[in-house]
């Protein structure tokens, strides 16, 4: 097992490793910046390194900050946790040529999936159904672009190559608009990301978000541990999450966990990995590869009894998957709802100091959170703020031990979502199962007027 691993991150993400690393016995590293000097787990890590000031780019981003804690510290492997650098292929590339374990997949295979053109081309050849496009960087030329859509069938997206977070692209719905909405996509492809390649793609009117977590070492073994539902989103970004995903169509499920699998061992995947997919008509569709631990994986553990952490860690040191598939039985259901640091009614960040936290309890609930009564939420990072998460033997029982959790659960001193998610887990829509990945917005829409 690895001797002593920095854990590259901050907040319940970075609390999440260290406790992983201590079930292990493995000595850890905590990096900060000067506004995190509260975080709960530099108190717990064995060593704690200051890597810059409260600015993300000049502190969990800089990687010659992050290399240099880990040299002074003996540290022998670094954990990214998800955001700022998980998917950066360059720093896995310069963390293992600096003699340090990079706790995730190969840079190559980072830049491989990191390229929405490249992803979907090698997921093509490894048999993974994906959403009918341009196979590759839509052309310049106009004729040739419109002759594309014409064949793909109106509307179609337009996507930037480098694209994330929603950002970079154009559903264009008529002809007309085409060749415009391309030049703009480029242009903001070029000034955001760096890289003006475009893409087009079917759009689908109203998929759902269904995605599979899988484990693979590298050495030929891969497994998958079922799926996830991610469709209750705002602006792109996942709002509640459970497993497994409901009402899903069992042969095609099937049929896309082992080809998911299948992939994994072809592109040589090594480490924690997301495949995400559009699911409409009983039709799975890919459309990128989250190369790292993601914040819903608790669900997947929560119905599978894996540690994906712990498992990561593992592979990480060299050795091969713990569990074969057959070793993996989903059982119940789990539901996850990320707790933001925001005001309920208009989304903005709510920074600030926590006079009273008090975390839910019971019989099949998980709360992932670095908060603590008197702790300051600084402004300068994502408002996660915590996770709180139930498992049941069914949906509905995993739902009623959510809504019991979401109304004890304490949060004094700064705004939260959690009244959104009270609102959400009682919503006749979303109970009933399998809601679009419009629906959230619509329904805040609804509320609105």
């Amino acid at each position: 097992m690895l001797e002593k691993v920095l854990i590259a991150n901050r907040g319940e993400i970075a609390l999440r490793v260290l406790r992983a690393c201590k079930e292990l016995g493995i000595k850890t590293v905590a990096v900060h910046s000067t506004a995190d000097r509260e975080l709960m787990h530099l108190a717990l890590a064995d060593e704690s390194v200051c890597i810059g000031p409260a600015s993300g780019a000049l502190s969990y981003l800089q990687i010659p900050a992050i290399i240099a804690a880990a040299e002074v510290t003996g540290a022998t492997a670094i954990h990214p946790g998800y955001g700022f650098l998980a998917e950066n292929a360059d720093f896995a590339e310069q963390v293992e040529n600096s003699g340090f374990a990079f706790i995730g997949p190969k840079a190559e295979t980072i830049r491989l999936m990191g390229d929405k053109v490249s992803a979907k081309d090698a997921m093509k050849r490894a048999g993974v159904p994906v959403v009918p496009g341009s196979d590759g960087p839509l052309p310049e030329d106009e004729e040739t672009a419109l002759a594309i859509a014409r064949e793909v069938g109106y509307p179609v997206i337009i996507k930037a190559a480098g694209g994330g977070g929603g950002r970079g692209m154009r559903v264009v719905y008529k002809e007309e608009d085409l060749i415009k909405s391309a030049k703009l996509t480029r242009s903001e492809a070029g000034s955001v990301f760096g890289n003006p390649m475009v893409y087009l793609e079917k759009f689908l009117g109203n998929p759902r978000h269904v995605e599979v977590q899988v484990l693979s070492d590298g050495q030929g073994n891969a497994i998958h541990l079922g799926d996830r539902d991610c469709s209750l989103q705002r602006r792109h970004q996942k709002v509640l999450e459970e497993a497994p995903a409901p009402y899903i169509d069992e042969r095609a499920r099937a049929e896309v966990l082992q080809r998911c699998v299948n992939a994994c061992i072809e592109i040589g995947y090594r480490g924690a990995g997301t495949f995400e997919f559009l699911y409409e008509n009983g039709g799975f569709y890919f459309i990128e590869m989250n190369t790292r631990v993601q914040v819903e994986h608790p669900v997947s553990e929560m119905v599978t009894g894996i540690d994906i952490v712990k498992e990561m860690l593992s592979i990480a040191a060299g050795n091969k998957l713990s569990f074969t598939q057959d070793d993996v039985v989903i059982r119940g259901h789990s539901l996850e709802c990320r707790i933001n640091a925001e005001d309920p009614d208009n989304f903005m960040p709510c920074p600030g100091k926590v006079k009273h936290f008090h975390a839910p309890g019971g019989n099949g609930v998980r709360v992932d959170s670095h908060l603590y009564s008197g702790y300051t939420v600084p402004p300068h990072y994502d408002s996660l703020i915590g996770k709180v998460i139930t498992h049941g033997a069914t949906r509905e029982e995993a739902m009623a031990r959510m809504r019991n959790a979401l109304d004890e659960i304490v949060v004094d001193g700064i705004k939260t979502n959690v009244p959104l998610h009270r609102m959400l887990t009682r919503d006749k829509g979303f109970c009933e199962g399998g809601v679009n990945i419009h629906y959230l917005e619509k329904k805040l829409g609804m509320d609105k007027h």
